[in-house]
């Protein structure tokens, strides 16, 4: 990469930094299996989420964005192994957390926050999550407790997170319920008594309780028809439009364009792009062969998938992991591409010359 962009570049991603609520370096999560065998499953992923800011993770199943959200709440499996850092800023604590005796885990380091890869369970569990950072979760079947209904499960979670008064408990959860499009008449239920759908609208409406500073929505559109989709992702933009940060992750384009302010893409453990949505979606779209190639797989758009599998991740090449599906691969690929470029590409789209390269 040109030495002038690089530095460019840099300087564009210290100032994102410091006005960040979150801010991700390097993370890398490595599942150990036996024989000595790993899968890497995120790779130096980088990026920084502001306040009032929705990041898009988007791709395929199976490239690390479940993993990447599972390792900020501390939720990794016993043969995972995390590095790097994932700093929330201290402006998302809330005066809750500090009154409970964390103030000083939330200044760790002597600067102001907390590093979620570093916390230790007691923190994560008492002061994180919930309360600064909420979680939409991927499977909510295996979130929800099976022997509560729906309705004893939202009460707890508004006196847990809130302090509402008893008397009004009912009430809270029941605004709850219909801020997740969860319709009242099932609150009484059991969650095996739900169709997959009314699970997802069940844990969203757990998840938006603590009105966390910072919200994980993992596939929060699940099993919904495209109405309950829109009305879902219309209800995370309005979360996020009080000032809270949406990191949103889906394999679902269309709601990502909905809401969205900024697009990362993420292929075989690695993200291999970040740009902004408007120019992602609308504009001169993505740089990276595979970013574009995901658009072009729309059925609106050209609806050709994209060729070939991804590559499994306990055995990835040493160059680009994407070049045995790209079009545009060349020697160069078998060198692994910068990852801080704006797209983690030898050739990407948009370069001079481009039309000339099919």
């Amino acid at each position: 990469m040109n030495e002038r962009i690089a530095h460019a570049l840099d300087a564009v991603t210290a100032e994102r930094a410091t006005t960040a609520l979150l801010s991700v370096r390097d993370l890398s999560v490595r599942f150990r299996l036996r024989g000595g065998r790993g899968v890497a499953a995120v790779s130096d992923a980088s990026f920084d989420l502001a306040p009032g800011e929705c990041l898009a993770l988007v791709g395929e199943s199976g490239c690390g964005k479940s993993v990447l959200a599972s390792a900020l709440l501390g939720l990794l499996p016993a043969n995972a192994e995390a590095r790097g850092t994932a700093w929330l800023a201290a402006s998302a604590a809330s005066a809750d957390a500090a009154d409970a005796g964390h103030s000083a885990v939330l200044r760790a380091g002597g600067r102001p926050g907390l590093d979620l890869l570093a916390a230790d369970e007691r923190t994560l569990a008492r002061t994180v999550r919930g309360r600064l950072v909420g979680l939409v979760p991927q499977s909510p079947a295996a979130h929800l407790t099976p022997v509560r209904t729906v309705r004893s499960q939202l009460e707890e979670t508004v006196r847990e997170l809130t302090g509402t008064p008893r008397r009004e408990r009912r009430a809270a959860a029941e605004a709850a319920a219909e801020r997740a499009a969860f319709p009242a008449g099932h609150l009484d239920r059991y969650p095996h008594e739900l169709s997959g759908g009314l699970a997802q609208r069940a844990a969203t409406a757990l998840a938006l309780i603590g009105d966390a500073p910072l919200l994980l929505a993992d596939e929060p559109t699940t099993g919904l028809d495209r109405e309950l989709v829109d009305r879902t992702a219309d209800e995370l933009r309005r979360h996020t439009d009080t000032g809270k940060a949406l990191l949103l992750i889906t394999h679902d384009l269309a709601a990502a364009r909905r809401v969205a302010d900024r697009v990362a893409v993420m292929y075989a453990g690695r993200i291999v792009e970040t740009a902004p949505a408007a120019r992602f979606f609308d504009g001169s779209g993505p740089r990276h062969p595979y970013a574009r190639g995901l658009l072009d797989a729309l059925p609106e758009r050209e609806f050709t998938p994209v060729p070939g599998l991804p590559p499994e991740l306990s055995n990835l090449p040493e160059g680009c992991a994407f070049a045995p599906r790209c079009p545009r691969a060349t020697a160069a690929c078998a060198v692994r591409p910068d990852i801080r470029a704006q797209a983690a590409c030898h050739h990407p789209h948009g370069e001079p010359g481009d039309a000339d390269r099919a």
